[in-house]
């Protein structure tokens, strides 16, 4: 450690900030994009409507049994053949990503939407509201208040994962990094470098999710 060189990062810090930015741009459409698959989804689950529950249950029962990187593989490889053209590393790791969180979201937001108490619901069907009217205006409202520590939470985990978009060539912070550890010959600094990022935004977060906790009990 005598002789850890800070000029490295120094020299680049561009480089290695598009591969942040990429992480934190594929971790925001993710989880924008899972947020209302996942709402959708678990709305069908709770709809009493059974080819809808039955659909909603077995996507996520299937998504939820299989690794991350295998469902990344499948929209790289695969989905292209199935195609019959490419359809981009971005792409393809985007798409993985939503409909793979998109699995943990709806059953954060079914246990949201289950958390509000069942008469917000029939003040609604005794004013004429159809089931969807009544998620939409009274119950989702309700329900997203109390889920947005677990939906940060969960978009923490996410920004971590976003490390395994290697396995597409994608450069993310971690590729990058370890592209600069290996031609500069400097292991240390980049992966301790790499560290120190990673721990400051997910630390970050935990903290607004702290507060956010707090701020529903007062």
């Amino acid at each position: 450690m005598s002789d850890f060189d800070f000029a490295v990062i120094a020299n680049n810090l561009p480089f290695l900030m598009e591969g942040l930015q990429l992480s934190l741009w594929l971790t925001f459409l993710a989880m924008m994009g899972g947020i209302v698959l996942g709402t959708l989804l678990a709305l069908m689950r709770l709809s009493g409507i059974l080819p809808l529950s039955l659909f909603a249950a077995t996507y996520v029962n299937l998504i939820r049994s299989v690794p991350l990187i295998l469902v990344i593989f499948w929209f790289y490889f695969l989905v292209p053949l199935a195609l019959g053209r490419p359809i981009g590393n971005f792409y393809s790791a985007l798409i993985a990503f939503t409909l793979f969180e998109a699995a943990y979201f709806s059953e954060i937001i079914r246990a949201g939407i289950q958390s509000v108490r069942k008469g917000q619901a029939q003040a609604g069907q005794a004013s004429g509201l159809n089931y969807w009217q009544i998620q939409r205006y009274i119950v989702l409202p309700q329900a997203f208040r109390n889920m947005i520590p677990i939906l940060v939470t969960q978009g923490i985990i996410l920004f971590q994962d976003t490390s395994l978009v290697f396995v597409v060539s994608l450069r993310d912070f971690m590729t990058v990094s370890s592209i600069v550890a290996r031609t500069e010959g400097r292991l240390v600094e980049m992966y301790i470098f790499a560290a120190i990022v990673y721990f400051v935004i997910c630390f970050a977060g935990s903290l607004f999710v702290r507060r956010l906790q707090k701020a529903k009990t007062a």
